[in-house]
């Protein structure tokens, strides 16, 4: 009769040890790493490239993503493997709840807080007939912009702000006009875009430190009066405009063309389940880049509004924006008015319509900016 050794006892208990549970956990581990991948994979790599190029920050990037989807179909296929055959009917709606509230909102949440680099590129006010000066100036939290400066011929002089993932020389244009009809134009570089150092955040949350520092820029310079300064902003930056002026009365007029919605109180939901949809993934939105930079959330448009009266602001809506920007009208009628151009792509106003965006926008500022007593 044999007797089995020890050794053979310990291989046999090795063998008797279930793996399933060692296998399923793997594959569990895989798919959630995986998950926190993809957003980063396709905010820095797939749009850095997109934006700007390949970059190290891109290839980086683009590998985090081709890794993240290795280990997401791996540990979708183990615990795919691991379920009843009729649980794994759960798994379609599952993906696509991860879609919809998960990848959709993360990723631009993760894209809006690591910014791929600007280039202001070779144009310059000289380009456009205007004598200028490079200028730098720093914000109260320590963070250097850099731009151009048009001196002021009349005494008045606006801050001149261009859109998300764009620089200065975006409104080179509305510069020109500006300064044609005697204003002092401050254009400069958003922080993070640019020139201008800092992290920068296409939500243009930095806006009220950012033009804080350029309107005390303007209040320095010996060819402006302090109380005649106003602000001229593009889609980012003219929601950048009003939340600043709202907490900054040293801004005495605001022209905004082309807001959108920068926090779910700004938007009013669709009727119904697709509104409660729209608003859910519009506070992921907001509450992942909040947790992924320091830059403070602004406040709702119509509030901001309301907080700029007694002085006037001029909004400029172009197509598809007329409805929403008529509600941030809405809640300050006296002291807001709206143009609304329905046909004319976004912040395409003065490319679209020169003429009239030159008189409307120039009266406009005559009036709010006009010397005191005048």
């Amino acid at each position: 009769m044999s007797v089995p050794t020890r050794t053979a006892a310990r291989v046999d208990d090795v063998e008797a040890i279930p793996r399933r549970p060692v296998r399923t956990g793997l594959g569990a581990f895989a798919l959630v790493v995986g998950l926190i991948g993809l957003p980063v994979g396709i905010g820095v790599g797939v749009m850095h490239v997109t934006k700007a190029g390949l970059s190290v920050t891109a290839a980086a990037g683009l590998l985090v993503l081709v890794c993240s989807l290795v280990l997401v179909v791996f540990g979708g296929v183990v615990l795919l493997r691991r379920l009843p055959r009729w649980w794994r009917l759960i798994s379609v709606p599952v993906v696509l709840v991860l879609l919809q509230f998960y990848l959709l909102p993360v990723t631009p949440a993760v894209y809006a807080t690591n910014l791929p680099p600007t280039d202001v590129g070779d144009a310059t006010p000289a380009d456009r007939g205007l004598a200028y000066e490079e200028i730098e100036f720093t914000t109260s939290d320590g963070v250097r912009l850099s731009g151009w400066y048009v001196p002021s011929a009349n005494g008045a002089a606006v801050a001149l702000l261009h859109g998300s993932g764009s620089t200065r020389s975006a409104v080179l244009d509305h510069a020109e006009v500006l300064a044609g009809n005697g204003y002092g134009v401050l254009l400069y570089d958003d922080r993070g875009h640019g020139r201008s150092d800092g992290d920068g955040m296409d939500f243009g949350w930095w806006g009220d430190l950012d033009l804080g520092a350029a309107v005390s820029y303007l209040q320095t310079r010996p060819d402006v009066l302090a109380d005649r300064i106003g602000v001229v902003g593009m889609s980012m930056g003219g929601e950048q405009a009003v939340n600043a002026a709202a907490t900054d009365d040293r801004i005495l007029a605001v022209v905004a063309e082309g807001v959108e919605p920068r926090v779910p109180a700004d938007t009013t939901p669709s009727p119904g389940p697709r509104g409660w949809v729209e608003q859910t993934v519009d506070r992921i939105v907001v509450s992942t880049a909040a947790l992924l930079t320091d830059a403070p959330m602004p406040m709702p448009l119509r509030d901001a509004v309301t907080a700029i009266a007694p002085r006037p602001v001029l909004l400029i809506a172009g197509s598809g924006e007329v409805e929403a920007i008529r509600d941030v009208a809405a809640a300050a009628p006296s002291t807001v008015e709206m143009w609304a151009l329905p046909d004319t792509p976004h912040t395409q106003g003065l490319a679209d319509e020169p003429d009239q965006w030159e008189a409307r926008v120039v009266a406009f500022l005559d009036h709010a900016l006009a010397p005191p007593g005048s």
